[in-house]
């Protein structure tokens, strides 16, 4: 029977967890092969993958950075022709300027969030996928499967696992009894010390060895540079700095104490680093735009180190592996705009704007002068005295779109229409 197993049912979450899913399934499997099997190079590959495809986003935004630096005088200018003008008319006039000259120059106001926007999807699909691991690469899985089934054949089988969990504060997902899924949850996120323990459980002892074996793979898999991936900071500091007040504290401990200081301080880092390449808007004092990147610039940092903290140390690498390589984008986008003409750039973005506008005209035009055709048809038929098949109506409107307003709106007029006439001649 196929193994159903555990993955993320977060809502419109869960579809971008399962395409990740299948991207870090592919990458693992690569891995596998040549025979480096591990989460944390993994997710590596996955976000070098990633942030490859975030690329034109980037060079776009930093493009829309430029001509946003270029036209900030116009906004400077428009800012004091307001300046004290606070009653609603001329705050909405002032808006409308605005926005008119953002569409002018073919550029959003919002464009420099654009990347983060796209970023934040993936990020919590991410860790949907790490904290559903096994879930979703089958390789993985395929390491516990076995284990977990003769787990799940021991008498009380339940209340073993159900105590072993609460008694090593094991966070496992989900809720309910132990099935075959959630054992496999169970151990993926294991620590070595807690192998250690389900291996001197009595009634697992026919299978000792397995889990030793079993406990070895997931070491594996889940180390990266001496950090279990499966944990986060948060854990390891508190761990780490219990067992040095206890007088317990091994080499491995320190080290994972260390790394849980580390990842969230590169996260905040490398952040803060990416934040300072990008091309800065002006730092006068009127203008609301700088004021609003300054703060983000501030915020952005401190937010990714307490994201860092409190997620699994997978969320962490992820998070200092794409503000490196961000950071590397950053400098070979910065060279390349660098030499281009800011002049060059307006005109282009100038043309694009007004490209679309044109087209808007367009269709609006086109659906008024099919709308007024359409009117002066019924006001002929009218005076000819002529009755209104509803079905020739709508051949006549088939150079609308038969979904659009105005063609169903045109077919029900000359519907009624006829519909009432027909009364009427009754009458008669």
């Amino acid at each position: 029977m196929e193994l159903l197993l555990s993955k993320s049912s977060m809502p419109l979450i869960k579809y971008i967890a399962q395409l990740l899913g299948w991207l870090m399934n592919g990458i693992y499997f690569v891995l596998y092969k040549i025979g480096i099997p591990n989460i944390g190079l993994c997710i590596i590959f996955f976000t070098i993958i990633i942030y490859l495809f975030l690329t034109p986003v980037q060079i776009k935004q930093q493009k829309s950075s430029k001509v946003m630096n270029a036209i900030q005088p116009e906004l400077q200018k428009l800012q004091k022709k307001y300046q004290g003008k606070k009653d609603a008319a001329s705050q909405q006039k002032m808006q409308e300027e605005t926005m008119a000259l953002y569409s002018k120059y073919g550029v959003s106001p919002t464009g420099s969030c654009l990347p983060l926007l796209i970023q934040m999807p993936i990020l919590f699909g991410l860790y949907q996928v790490i904290l559903y691991i096994p879930g979703y690469v089958s390789r993985v899985a395929n390491i516990f499967n076995s284990l977990a089934v003769k787990i799940s054949t021991v008498d009380g089988y339940q209340k073993i696992i159900t105590d072993f969990v609460a008694n090593n504060k094991i966070r496992v997902n989900g809720k309910g009894d132990y099935t075959v899924n959630r054992i496999i949850d169970m151990m993926y996120v294991m620590k070595p010390s807690q192998w250690a323990k389900l291996e001197g459980i009595k009634q697992f002892a026919s299978f000792k060895d397995q889990m030793g074996s079993v406990a070895a793979q997931s070491a594996r898999i889940n180390n990266f540079l001496g950090i279990n991936i499966s944990e986060t900071p948060w854990d390891a500091i508190k761990s780490g700095f219990s067992n040095i007040a206890g007088g317990t504290a091994t080499a491995a401990i320190i080290g994972a104490l260390i790394a849980g200081i580390l990842v969230p301080v590169l996260a905040w880092f490398t952040q803060w680093l990416n934040m300072k390449l990008m091309p800065q808007q002006s730092t006068d004092s009127d203008n609301a735009m700088a004021r609003q990147m300054n703060s983000m610039n501030m915020i952005m940092p401190i937010f990714s180190a307490v994201i860092c903290v409190t997620f699994s140390m997978g969320i962490g690498i992820y998070w200092i592996a794409g503000a490196v390589i961000r950071a590397i984008q950053q400098v070979i986008i910065n060279r390349s705009i660098g030499t281009v003409d800011v002049e060059e750039m307006i005109e282009k973005q100038a043309a694009k704007a007004e490209k679309k506008k044109e087209k808007s005209k367009d269709y609006v035009n086109n659906v008024t002068q099919n709308a007024r055709t359409n009117v002066k048809h019924i006001q002929n038929s009218r005076s000819n005295g002529k009755d209104i098949d509803s079905s020739q109506f709508y051949k006549d409107t088939e150079n609308l779109n038969p979904d659009s307003i105005t063609a169903k709106a045109n077919w029900v007029k000359s519907f009624d229409e006829k519909k009432n006439s027909g009364r009427n001649s009754g009458r008669k």
